[in-house]
C-alpha cells in the first residue's frame, strides 16, 4: 500500500489543519495565560475563572496530540468531543447560529478534512 499523496492535496492538507491547530493552540494558551477579555468571555458564558485553565488544559492536550502524526487520530476525536462541548454552550446562551453555534463545527471541517486529505488510514476508514 503506497503513501504517496499529490503536493498539491499535502498543502492543503497541511493548510487547512494549520489553520484549526493555530485556532486551537491561540484559544488555549490564552486560556492558561488569563487575559482580562478571555476571563471576561469564558465567565460570560456561565463558567466560573477557575475553570479557565482547565478549560484551556483541555484543549491544548488534544491539539497536541493531533499535531503528532502516530496520534493524529486521537487527537481529531478529542477535538471533536471538545468542540460538541463548545456547540452546547454557545447553544445554551442562545449564540447567533452561523458567527457562534457553528464556529466549532468550521474549525472541526478544518481538523477531519486535513487529516483525510493526509491520512490513508482515515480514508480507508470511511470507505
Amino acid at each position: 500500500m503506497t503513501n504517496t499523496i499529490s503536493k498539491g492535496r499535502l498543502w492543503t492538507a497541511r493548510i487547512m489543519s494549520g489553520i484549526a491547530i493555530l485556532f486551537m493552540l491561540f484559544d488555549s494558551i490564552s486560556k492558561l495565560f488569563l487575559p482580562a477579555p478571555v476571563v471576561e468571555g469564558t465567565v460570560f458564558l456561565g463558567f466560573t475563572a477557575q475553570h479557565i485553565v482547565p478549560i484551556g488544559i483541555l484543549g491544548l492536550i488534544p491539539t497536541i496530540l493531533y499535531i503528532i502524526p502516530r496520534t493524529s487520530v486521537l487527537g481529531a476525536v478529542l477535538l471533536t468531543g471538545y468542540y460538541g462541548g463548545a456547540i452546547a454552550v454557545q447553544i445554551r446562551i442562545d449564540a447567533p447560529l452561523f458567527s457562534n453555534i457553528l464556529f466549532p463545527v468550521y474549525i472541526a471541517v478544518l481538523v477531519w478534512g486535513g487529516l483525510w486529505l493526509r491520512d490513508e488510514r482515515v480514508r480507508n476508514m470511511l470507505r
